[in-house]
This record gives structure tokens, sequence and C-alpha cells, in this order.
């Protein structure tokens, strides 16, 4: 098997939760010797400081990034599994900022802070992520996406109306609110303004694209939930 393609769910209590994440895998001849080339869809977007637009994934893992010895591929003992383990825990993490090349160090400070802007911004890249991807699902992953939509699509949409009422971005998870940041725990107004637009882009791409599906989730122009959810 020289190529593989493999999709990430973002995980909850991050900015990413809910989301797809699609990545093409290249093993090269020399391979398990070397490091697999990874290639990440990114739709234009640059959701994390090691996800580039351009597709590149940073990843000390991969040898696309310094890290220390034990850190980079090790012939015989790194595995496939292992970097997209590796890719959803520290890069699709709960706290995007510290990626950052010397910001790791700043999560508590002042500057810190700037971690709930950053996981604002990274929420909208998010969305749009997901957009991208029900308009272009990736060959052969049209099903699944379908599938993932219709059956994450209300929680989605809840956590949309439970940050324009002022939760922090990343800190819900199934059964209710976690891990809230000290000092300002509601939504900056900017990225209420802009969810509050992209929400009607996010609906109205629901229901263009689930076209034939019996019931889909949907929050009205009002801002009213209907109970014709997804199964």
């Amino acid at each position: 098997m020289d190529l593989l393609r493999a999709v990430i769910i973002g995980a909850e209590g991050t900015p990413y939760h809910d989301g797809l994440f699609f990545f093409d895998v290249f093993f090269p001849s020399s391979y398990p010797n070397v490091p697999p080339h990874v290639h990440y869809h990114s739709g234009g977007l640059r959701i994390n400081p090691n996800l580039y637009n351009c597709g590149k994934v940073c990843l000390s893992l991969l040898n696309t990034w310094s890290g220390s010895q034990k850190e980079k591929w090790i012939p015989g003992v790194s595995t496939m599994l292992q970097v997209l383990v590796s890719i959803q825990g520290l890069i699709l993490n709960a706290k995007p900022y510290f990626n950052e090349p010397g910001y790791a160090n700043l999560s508590g400070s002042i500057s810190g802070k700037r971690n709930l802007w950053s996981n604002e911004r990274t929420f909208i890249y998010s969305l749009q992520t997901m957009v991208y991807n029900m308009r272009r699902p990736p060959k052969y992953f049209e099903d699944f996406v379908v599938g993932h939509f219709c059956k994450h699509g209300r929680d989605i949409l809840v956590s949309c109306k439970a940050y324009l009422d002022g939760a922090q971005v990343g800190c819900l998870a199934k059964g209710g609110v976690q891990d809230v940041d000290e000092g300002d725990k509601s939504c900056s107004q900017q990225f209420k303004n802009n969810l509050a637009k992209f929400i009607t882009i996010l609906v109205n791409t629901f229901l263009d694209w689930s076209q034939g599906l019996s019931r889909i989730p949907f929050f009205s122009s009002k801002g009213n939930w209907t109970s014709n959810y997804c199964s």
C-alpha cells in the first residue's frame, strides 16, 4: 500500500469539536525506515499553526518540525497510528494558540489569554472546514461525511447557540461545560457577531446538501430551534 486517506474527528473540549479533518498519506519506498508524507486537506484555511493552508503538516514525528531525537521518527518503533494519534492530540488540541513557536510557555499568563481569541478564530475556521467538506467531500468518504453531519449536525448547532449565549469556545462536552479558563468567561462580541453571520451559511449548507434526507437539524433565521433532528 502506497497511499492512504484518513479522517480525524475533532475531539470534545476543543475548538475543533465535531469537525472532520482529512489527510492524504504517501508511503515512500523506504518506509518504515523513514516517515510517511502527510498532506492535510486545508480548503485554503490555516486552522492551526502546525497545519498550513498549503497542506503541510508540521510534526516532529514526521521530521517536518524540530524536536528531540526521541520525538522524531524512529525506524522499527514509530507507526502510522502514532502519527494520527499525535495529530489529534498534539495539533487538534484544546489550546492551538500555544502550538505557535515560542508561545508554549505563555499558558496562564496575560499573553496566554490570547488563546481565548485564538480558539474563537479557530472555531470559525472549523465551521468553514465543515462547509467545505460538505460541499466537496473527499472521494470515497462521501457516505461517511453524510453520516457524520447527520449524526452531529444538531450538536454543532447547539454549540453555536451556547457560544452566542456566552460560553467559551471549546468548553462544551456531552453533559455540560468543562475546563473554563479563568478571567473573562464569555466569548468576545466580535466572535459572536461573526458566528451569527456564519450560522446562516452553515444552516443553508445543511439544507442544500441534505436534499433527499428525510430529517435534518436546522436553526431558523429567527434563532428558533426545531424538533426535526437527524436520528
